[in-house]
């Protein structure tokens, strides 16, 4: 709606409405002030439409008609729109277009589409464009200088960062008329930082970094990039970190994390918290398995929908990788995820029951093809471009032979440790419960089944600043009683 300052909100007027349920809708200006958008987004499709700041009452102008399959976003500098899009682009390409003319048949190519590297975002200066990439699983931050003629020149660079595994963001940029960028940075040994960039001399300068309590030493910790192989010959990226007195002989608990899921990448970032499990001798990993985006599209397209189980057996590769390569005591590997991440080692857990001596899941999407054939519920929908409509008989079939619910059978499985959320709107709560029903029933083993439902939190646990600790510690808690033990 558009409203006058000073009139009645009955007298507002209605700009637009949209009437498909799986987009959801924003409004926002853009950085250059001189425009209003609106935003509508799908899983697979995307639409914006713009007016001028400065005539707000004027009808707003459809940048790109929404298609199927086609992702895009803009931004906006001098007369021109730029637009990220994966048109012929599966991993995405930069293009101009005019303000007067905007469609498709009049793009300029700015940046062209490569086939290892992943365009995932860019930030437009006077004189400067900024772009982040993804390439070989990280991620990089290019500076472009324009000339006069608003063309690219020579003098294309690339921020330096010198650990193995990282995370780098643009964050905040809000003048566009300066030669100095802000980012941030940090990685399973570097607390979030954020850094001023010259783009110009390309000097950098940390303005601030999150304090760690507790005598926290930056030496005292070592990370590493390795690499699994899954079973179709893909090389599968794992990130970690230990202690610098953890042995890599074979000996040390070890934690493997994953989720796998809506193109999410989960980078190398680092958890004040997790200190308390590397103090104790613990290795902690990530598996940065298909169904993310951590290589590229690609990455994501084959882990979705029909190719799902590449993200369970990518998993499994990378914990048998870090107890052959001696990282993790075979008794003592840990697997640890949440919402898909749950679904993830839910059905790690049915296919490789021996590998995992403990498994962590929380809030996990368990009952796979039970919801997805709920479309009452408000994701369900928005999600067949994920998982697959149920109502397809090929789609029923496949999640039927992963859903980690209908493929418990009566064996021995991992220690186990399942929390929800009673108001959880994402997964609710009897999803986990079900499943943890079904395995206590089923299960031939005398392992620990244990499962917690905190009585006030959704999906993403306990809200406040320290309340959302105490779940943590069960967590750690459970872990490292299961190492002692072993």
């Amino acid at each position: 709606y558009r409203h006058r300052l000073g009139t009645a909100q009955e007298e507002d007027v209605l700009i637009f409405e949209e009437n498909d349920e799986t987009f959801a809708v924003d409004v926002f200006e853009t950085r250059s002030e001189r425009f209003i958008m609106i935003a509508s987004e799908q899983t697979l499709s995307t639409e914006y439409r713009f007016v001028s700041a400065d005539t707000p009452e004027d009808a707003f102008t459809v940048l790109e008609t929404r298609e199927r399959e086609h992702e895009y976003s803009a931004s906006h500098i001098d007369e021109s729109f730029y637009i990220l899009t994966n048109h012929e682009a599966q991993n995405f390409k930069l293009v101009k277009t005019s303000v007067a003319a905007p469609g498709r048949e009049h793009w300029e190519e700015v940046i062209p589409h490569r086939p290892d590297v992943l365009l995932e975002g860019f930030v437009l200066f006077t004189h400067h464009l900024v772009v982040v990439e993804r390439h070989g699983g990280l991620r990089r931050i290019r500076v472009l200088r324009w000339d006069g003629a608003n063309e690219r020149s020579s003098s294309d660079h690339y921020i330096d960062f010198d650990e193995a595994t990282y995370y780098a963001f643009t964050t905040q940029n809000i003048e566009q008329d300066t030669h100095l960028l802000r980012f941030g940075y940090t990685s399973l040994t570097t607390p979030k930082s954020v850094y001023e960039y010259d783009m110009e001399t390309r000097e950098r300068a940390l303005l601030k970094r999150d304090e760690i309590r507790g005598g926290f030493e930056q030496d005292n910790y070592r990370s590493e990039r390795l690499t699994a192989k899954a079973p179709d010959g893909t090389a599968v990226p794992i990130s970690l970190v230990r202690h610098k007195d953890t042995p890599v002989d074979g000996s040390a608990p070890l934690v493997l994390y994953g989720y796998g899921s809506y193109g999410i990448s989960i980078d190398a970032t680092f958890s004040p918290a997790r200190l308390s499990l590397l103090d104790r001798g613990f290795i902690f990993a990530i598996a940065h398995i298909r169904g993310g985006e951590d290589m590229g599209r690609p990455w994501y397209d084959h882990g979705k929908l029909l190719e799902k189980k590449n993200t369970f057996f990518d998993f499994i590769a990378c914990g048998e990788h870090l107890v052959a390569d001696g990282y993790a005591h075979p008794h003592k590997l840990y697997a640890w995820g949440g919402s898909a991440g749950g679904l993830l080692v839910g059905a790690v857990m049915n296919f490789r029951s021996d590998l995992f001596s403990g498994v962590v899941a929380e809030v996990p999407f368990v009952d796979v093809v039970t919801t997805m054939l709920d479309t009452s519920i408000p994701l369900t929908t928005g999600e067949f471009d994920e998982w697959g409509n149920p109502a397809v008989k090929p789609y029923y079939d496949y999640m039927l032979s992963y859903s980690p619910y209908d493929n418990v059978e009566p064996k021995s499985y991992p220690h186990l440790l399942v929390t929800t959320g009673l108001h959880d709107s994402q997964v609710q709560y009897w999803e986990p419960a079900k499943w943890v029903a079904k395995l206590r029933a089923t299960k031939t083993d005398d392992h620990r089944l244990l499962m917690k439902t905190n009585m006030e939190a959704g999906h993403g646990g306990a809200s406040g600043r320290y309340r959302r600790h105490r779940e943590t510690a069960l967590v750690f808690a459970f872990l490292v009683d299961l190492a002692n033990r072993s």
